[in-house]
Order: C-alpha cells, then sequence, then structure tokens
C-alpha cells in the first residue's frame, strides 16, 4: 500500500480527493490536512510515502511547505495555476510532482504510483509551456525582498530578515519595479507571483 497524506485549504476539493482516492485499492489515505503546518504534523505523525498538497495555501504555499518533508516521503504538488516559473521553483525545491488540479484522479492516482516509486512526473503541457516562458529578470536579492513584500511586511522587517540595510533594501525593490514596469513594491512582487518567479 502506498501511503498519502493530503494537504488543501480547500474543504470540498480536499474530501472530493481523499475520497476518490480511496477508492483506488493500493492507495491508503493516512491523513488530511487544510493547511501547511498541520500538513507537516500528519506528515511526522504518519510517516507517508507521498504528500499531495496544494500550492495556494495561507500562510505558506506548498512549495515552502514541501521543503520541511523529509525523505523518504516524496512531494506532488496540485495547482489550478500552474505557471511555468512556478514549476521551476517547484523542481528546485525538490518536489516530484507537478500535476493541475484539472486533472482526472486516474492520472492523480497514477502520478502518486509513479513517484512513490522513486520516479518524477511533471504535466506534458506545463512542461511545454516552461519551456518556453520568458526567463526571470530579476536577482537573487530582488526576488527575496519581494517574497517578503508579499507577506506585507515592513521595509524594516524586509532588512533585519535579510540582514542588509533599509536603504540597500529599497534600492533592490526600485530595481525590481523598473524591471517589472510596476509603480509599487507590492505591484512588483504580484507580478513576480504571477511569473512564478516567488
Amino acid at each position: 500500500m502506498i501511503r498519502v497524506v493530503v494537504v488543501d485549504d480547500e474543504e470540498m476539493i480536499r474530501s472530493a480527493i481523499v475520497a476518490l482516492l480511496a477508492l483506488e485499492e493500493d492507495l491508503d489515505i493516512v491523513g488530511e490536512a487544510g493547511n501547511g503546518a498541520d500538513g507537516l504534523d500528519l506528515v511526522r505523525l504518519h510517516e507517508p510515502d507521498v504528500v499531495l498538497l496544494d500550492l495556494e495555501m495561507p500562510p505558506t504555499d506548498g512549495i515552502e511547505v514541501s521543503t520541511q518533508i523529509a525523505p523518504p516521503a516524496r512531494s506532488v504538488l496540485m495547482t489550478r495555476h500552474a505557471r511555468p516559473g512556478v514549476l521551476r521553483r517547484a523542481m528546485a525545491a525538490g518536489i516530484s510532482g507537478f500535476v493541475p488540479k484539472s486533472s482526472p484522479v486516474s492520472t492523480l492516482a497514477q502520478v502518486i504510483r509513479e513517484v512513490a516509486a522513486g520516479r518524477r512526473y511533471v504535466d506534458s503541457e506545463v512542461a511545454a509551456a516552461a519551456l518556453e516562458a520568458e526567463a526571470c529578470p530579476l536577482s537573487d536579492r530582488e526576488l527575496d525582498a519581494l517574497r517578503l513584500t508579499r507577506r506585507h511586511v515592513s521595509i524594516a522587517e524586509i532588512a533585519g530578515t535579510l540582514h542588509l540595510a533599509e536603504g540597500t533594501v529599497r534600492n533592490y525593490l526600485s530595481s525590481a519595479m523598473a524591471k517589472t514596469d510596476t509603480s509599487s513594491r507590492y505591484e512588483a512582487a504580484e507580478h513576480a507571483y504571477e511569473h512564478g518567479w516567488i
């Protein structure tokens, strides 16, 4: 049996996924959670083979949660918005599977089997889009500053977190705004998020 934990903040979707996957004879749904913190607790408790993670969950996203899941458990990311930049972030974070939420449950079950067997799975349309997508023009430090901006923290808090001077943070944010042709740091952060860069 393949032991699975499902983490998705939308209760109706999560319940449907759990109910449908439970019909598969070789899958054992050992837990379900509505946020990343509860999901990590379940992973530590049940030691599943595969963790299904929604991409967009407050307060952290599925990619960030996956970085805290220790092997041998493997992560599969489910998303409604399969942006190429998100795929790149997911692969860099070590996620083993990337599946649009529009996929049939039979496909999701097969992805779980592939990932449990040690293979990786990326939806073919998402992979093709990733190859055609524009490269990120932002530096790592600009991305760090924008990532924190999305959490609505102050310049001083960003500076403290990144161990930089406030003026340096402002410079990074101004540069990011110029590169993304946006008029505020929040718009720049949203632009970067929509392109899957953060």
